[in-house]
């Protein structure tokens, strides 16, 4: 019976340490920045910056412990405000129009989709 009193607890205890496998991991300020940056240079028309680079741009906005903001300037004035989680790369969109008062969530996309391999994680 002893054996397997020691047994047991040395089983679960190898069992939750070695999880899935993959060290934890976790999305920078940077890989934020980085991942946004080349969405909206996808999604969105920049010619219209063409002349005058400082009508459009991304910027870092606020950080909470679980997630960065990155904002989209439009040349319209519209902000688009994407939530980045720290631990998963998932990216919560919200488009804002401050001259009508308009604030609409527009979806989500998965952040890690726009950063290359080498570069979608920073080890903890």
């Amino acid at each position: 019976m002893k054996p397997l009193i020691v047994t047991f607890p040395l089983s679960l205890m190898f069992f939750f340490s070695c999880g899935s496998g993959h060290p934890d991991k976790r999305v920078t300020a940077e890989n934020a920045y980085e991942g946004v940056n080349k969405y909206c240079h996808d999604v969105y028309d920049w010619s219209a910056a063409n002349e005058n680079p400082s009508i459009m741009n991304v910027e870092m906005g606020a950080e909470s412990d679980s997630a960065y903001e990155v904002v989209f300037r439009s040349y319209t004035g519209a902000t688009v405000h994407f939530y980045v989680d720290k631990k998963t790369g998932n990216t919560r969109i919200v488009e804002k129009v401050p001259v009508l008062n308009i604030e609409n969530e527009t979806g989500t996309i998965d952040l890690l989709d726009y950063l290359e391999k080498k570069e979608k994680l920073e080890s903890k």
